[in-house]
């Protein structure tokens, strides 16, 4: 995916349900990327914010319930499999399962908002045999918080810059979206690298 703007701008809330259900079923998709520029968007008037939240609320669930099924019904195998694919270590692997192991729901919630580790938190707990109510209770309420959360600073960034770079984008093609996305994704990456060295096994 090279540009998320673009994913948006083509399918509107189909393109945010979509992102966000396959970056929580457990693929290393950046569905927060999606839901910050979806804010923005609704910042300049092209979403509407109630549909937005909704969707991705929605989406969030859905994608984290899939992943949790997928580990509950198949295995670490499920993961294991497909670890090269999944930028997944053992090690990491085996870190994630000995905090829901040890924190169960309290980790499925906290999970939700480390970059690097969200797309883990539903395969995991149903790897690690967390039964499904807990899950399930967690996994709602960290969406409820994440999504009005991610969607927000897409927002408050449309506040802070977006006249700004809505002039810019006269002088270049689409230039807010570059400037945005390279500060999004400068600040996943740092949080990320911090989240892996926070788990990484001592």
């Amino acid at each position: 995916m090279q540009d998320p703007g673009w994913v948006l701008e083509t399918w509107g809330y189909i393109g945010i349900a979509v992102v966000v259900i396959l970056g929580n079923m457990g693929l290393p998709i950046p569905e927060e990327t999606i839901l910050i520029l979806a804010g923005y968007l609704v910042w300049e008037g092209k979403l509407r914010l109630p549909i937005v939240v909704a969707v991705g609320l929605v989406s969030a669930i859905a994608g984290d319930n899939l992943g949790y099924w997928i580990g509950r019904a198949f295995g670490r195998r499920a993961v294991e499999r497909y670890e090269r694919w999944l930028f997944v270590t053992p090690a990491r692997l085996d870190t994630m399962q000995r905090v829901v192991a040890r924190y169960g729901p309290l980790a499925v919630f906290a999970a939700r908002f480390l970059p690097g580790l969200r797309f883990l938190a539903g395969p995991v707990a149903g790897i690690s045999g967390l039964r499904p109510m807990p899950f399930i209770l967690a996994n709602i309420l960290g969406a409820s918080l994440y999504v009005p959360a991610a969607v927000g600073i897409g927002y408050a960034v449309g506040l802070g810059w977006g006249e700004y770079l809505t002039r810019l984008e006269h002088a270049a093609w689409r230039l807010e979206y570059l400037v945005l996305i390279f500060v999004l994704c400068a600040t996943v990456a740092l949080l990320a690298w911090r989240a892996l060295r926070a788990t990484r096994p001592r």
